[in-house]
């Protein structure tokens, strides 16, 4: 007995080894909250952090802000595009380097991420959101350490903060982009927070922005890195193809891919597996 009880305890000892050497850290997801003055609210956000963060305490990392769409919520990239899965598999991979990825909340009490009667989000966003997550976090606060990527109504807000704010982002991953709107269009029988929304899109039309572009801001713009990713059966489709003109026709580069899919969870999850490393890229540049 003694004999079979110290054999075990070898295995045993073997067996915890091996887990340990097999089971690596991993990146992690947590959900946050911040105090807004200018808001006058309590804001939500996610965090990814990489598997390094808890165990390397004297490095920094860059950054990426991944915004979600229409009647989402800070949530949506974590239980539904299952960020923390394609971050730490990418990273594990080789093929995405470890980055911080933060998810704001833009939908849970009005729509959209630009300045709307009693609701200045794109101030908080600047002002408030990204100097709290660098005072909080370890990251390196620079421009080339720091993108931006959304899906649909955060596609467009990621392209219009990059056109509007081109010294704070060095990539920008857009899927299936809310790009503008023309009058009258937008969401229909909209309550007083969509017809906010559809006016700030209005507004902030990406399009005409690069169509009415100077030749000093059309350099700005040279100096970031461009992704338009939008499905063949997705009803934005005509306005992701009519910015990669007018960035063409501005002679700003820019990638455009038209995969197989339409305006669902299933083809975003998709396109973080290119939106990780098309970012890592610019973090390494």
């Amino acid at each position: 007995m003694k004999r079979f009880f110290t054999l075990f305890l070898l295995i045993g000892s073997t067996f915890v080894g091996y887990s340990q050497e097999f089971n690596p850290p991993q990146g992690v997801a947590e959900f946050k909250t911040m105090s807004s003055k200018i808001l006058n609210t309590e804001r939500s956000y996610s965090i990814y952090l990489p598997k390094s963060y808890s165990t390397n305490t004297e490095r920094k990392y860059p950054v990426l802000y991944l915004l979600h769409g229409l009647y989402g919520s800070n949530k949506d990239w974590v239980e539904r595009g299952h960020v923390k899965d394609v971050a730490n598999r990418l990273i594990n991979a080789e093929e995405a380097v470890e980055m911080i990825i933060v998810m704001p909340d833009a939908g849970t009490d009005w729509y959209g991420y630009f300045n709307m009667d009693g609701w200045a989000y794109e101030d908080y966003f600047f002002k408030e959101l990204i100097p709290h997550i660098e005072k909080t976090y370890r990251t390196i606060p620079d421009k080339k350490h720091r993108a931006i990527a959304g899906l649909s109504m955060g596609g467009g807000g990621s392209v219009v903060y990059a056109q509007k704010y081109p010294d704070m982002f060095s990539s920008v991953y857009a899927m299936s982009a809310w790009l503008g709107i023309e009058p009258g269009g937008g969401i229909q029988d909209a309550d007083v927070k969509g017809k906010e929304l559809n006016r700030t899109v209005l507004e902030n039309h990406a399009v005409k922005f690069v169509a009415n572009a100077d030749a000093e801001t059309q350099e700005e713009l040279k100096d970031i890195r461009w992704f338009i990713d939008c499905g063949d059966d997705d009803f934005l489709l005509p306005i992701n193809l009519d910015f990669y003109r007018a960035m063409q026709k501005a002679e700003i580069p820019s990638e455009l891919r038209v995969r197989d899919g339409g305006h669902d969870w299933e083809y975003w999850h998709s396109a973080l597996y290119r939106a990780l490393p098309f970012v890592s890229n610019g973090f390494l540049r």
